[in-house]
């Protein structure tokens, strides 16, 4: 035979009032806004700017004399720069 369904007690008064002062003191969350405008286009500068970084690199690297004096460190920067931005996208709403 199948079990009944089990009801609950009703609430008393100094039941409800605890609960209520237990929701009351319980921290709120803080509902965060959207990205500013800003964040969005820092973000995406990094990711560009590691993408020419690179792109530059392998099309002129001896021409810019910065560049040249780091040799292979040139990777790391281009895609230090473009990690950068990634990282800044899961801050992003």
């Amino acid at each position: 035979m199948p079990k009944s369904k089990v009801r609950k007690k009703p609430q008393t008064q100094a039941s409800r009032s605890a609960a209520a002062a237990a929701a009351a003191a319980a921290p709120r969350a803080k509902v965060a806004g959207p990205s500013s405008q800003v964040y969005v286009g820092v973000m995406i500068g990094l990711m560009l700017l590691g993408l020419i970084w690179l792109v530059v690199y392998y099309l002129w690297p001896h021409s810019i004399p910065g560049m040249s004096s780091l040799g292979n460190w040139n990777f790391g920067v281009g895609f230090a720069l473009m990690i950068a931005g990634l990282v800044m996208t899961m801050r992003w709403r």
